[in-house]
């Protein structure tokens, strides 16, 4: 005799991560996806379909990555020139991971900083990605029930937020958005943090700390100087956690530059280090998000250790550390790669903003990332989140572009969406008979 078990006796079976949508895959955010999976753009075998705009890639430098790849082979174990070390490689598994890879991370990310702070190898600690290494410092930092302050807006991934994915669905952490709002181009202020943690504590929820992101993702704004020092002032007269996710340190091209917590806190005299915490990672600032090389860089030492030891979930495998120590290690490169793909992202930057203008839509003014903020609030019906939805799909189906809504991100103000510029082949997307010209009229009207 068969057995079927019902979707309910599976659910009573599995827990409560098992059953609960908590990573948010099957949510309406995916319908932008479907678009664009079931029919891509293509300059020509598909000139009509969907232009994936939604995803934050850099793929501008490549060139240069598989340049450096193929004059020094001897940096992958599966080259003939490699094959040497293969065995000492592939049997390496050290959660500390290998002593090039760590070093050559800490130059890179002093690099990125115009090596005006410096790291330390010995604090590098690896993780799957950014998203590991959220996830671990959410473990360390806070327990179930517990809460982060996440200023808006903030990143998407799939309709839950990036972040309620990173920190709440395994960790049972909790977030409390800081509103900021367009009427000040979305600025963070003192007055907005003091109103995010007192209403916070009014629902009897610990806040642990505030999680931000520098450069801003979706602005592709960065922070400055007096901001970053309220931001350490305020944690640390609240005695919580600063967790700042500078994954697009990198990114930035024009000014003004890009400033460091690591900067901040030299300069602060009564900083309490052990609250400080960066997340760094390599997807987006030399486009390798299928590496999962994700850090955790933490000040305090009790974090760090327990970091590593947590790390073992999520390694980034000992061949992929050796290729990223002998790349992150040359010099020349590295300074060639951070001046050639600023200004490329530049140029890409300035093509889209222009065509926008052009036609009418304006976006809010940014310096940094792969993407940017634009603004058709006055072509939604209704200043609702509704009308946004309607109007986003109407992108998605009829102009044939998909990009994400500001509400997704958690934006308090509609009518504003995130375009990411730099996940495009230049000479078929952005040719003067390329389809992005069309769509922009048509978005207009």
């Amino acid at each position: 005799m068969g057995f079927i078990s019902s979707n309910r006796n599976n659910e009573q079976l599995l827990s409560k991560i098992a059953t609960n949508d908590g990573h948010g895959e099957n949510s309406s955010y995916f319908e932008g996806w479907k678009a664009y999976d079931s029919d891509p753009y293509h300059s020509t075998q598909n000139p009509n379909g969907v232009i994936q705009m939604g995803l934050a890639e850099n793929e501008l430098c490549f060139d240069l990555i598989q340049e450096w790849v193929q004059n020094n082979p001897k940096a992958s174990i599966c080259t003939a020139e490699g094959a040497n070390e293969f065995k000492e490689i592939a049997i390496s598994q050290d959660y500390h991971g290998l002593p090039e890879f760590r070093q050559g991370v800490a130059k890179f990310m002093g690099k990125v900083r115009g090596d005006r702070v410096t790291f330390d190898p010995d604090r590098i600690v690896m993780s799957g990605g950014a998203t590991g290494a959220h996830e671990t410092l959410a473990f360390c930092l806070a327990d179930p029930g517990d809460a982060f302050l996440v200023p808006t807006p903030y990143i998407i991934q799939d309709q839950v937020s990036r972040f309620d994915r990173d920190l709440r669905w395994r960790t049972g952490t909790q977030i409390v958005p800081v509103v900021c709002e367009s009427s000040n181009n979305f600025k963070l202020t003192k007055e907005a943090l003091e109103a995010a943690f007192q209403k916070a504590t009014e629902a009897k929820i610990r806040v642990k700390g505030l999680l931000i992101t520098n450069p801003s993702n979706p602005l592709g704004t960065v922070l400055d100087r007096d901001t970053l020092k309220t931001l350490v002032r305020f944690t640390n007269d609240k005695n919580i956690h600063l967790v700042c996710d500078e994954i697009y340190a990198a990114t930035v091209f024009n000014q003004p530059g890009f400033i460091s917590i690591a900067e901040i806190i030299e300069e602060e005299l009564y900083c309490n280090r052990d609250l400080i915490h960066i997340v760094y990672s390599l997807s987006k600032d030399l486009g390798f998000p299928g590496f999962r090389v994700g850090i955790v860089y933490s000040y305090n030492d009790q974090v760090t250790s327990c970091a590593r030891k947590m790390s073992s979930f999520g390694l980034v495998s000992t061949q992929t550390q050796h290729l990223i120590g002998s790349l992150l290690s040359d010099d020349i490169f590295t300074e060639k790669f951070i001046a050639e793909s600023a200004d490329r992202l530049a140029k890409r930057h300035e093509i889209f903003i222009k065509g926008l203008a052009q036609v009418g839509i304006g976006s809010l003014k940014s310096n940094a990332g792969l993407f940017f903020w634009m603004d058709l609030r006055r072509l939604l019906k209704e200043p609702t989140i509704e009308a946004e939805t309607a109007l986003w799909r109407l992108i998605i189906h009829e102009v044939k572009l998909n990009v994400s809504p500001g509400s997704s991100f958690h934006c308090s103000d509609p009518g504003w969406f995130r375009v990411c510029f730099a996940n495009m082949d230049m000479t078929t997307r952005m040719s003067p008979h390329s389809p992005i010209s069309s769509p922009l009229v048509r978005a207009r009207n």
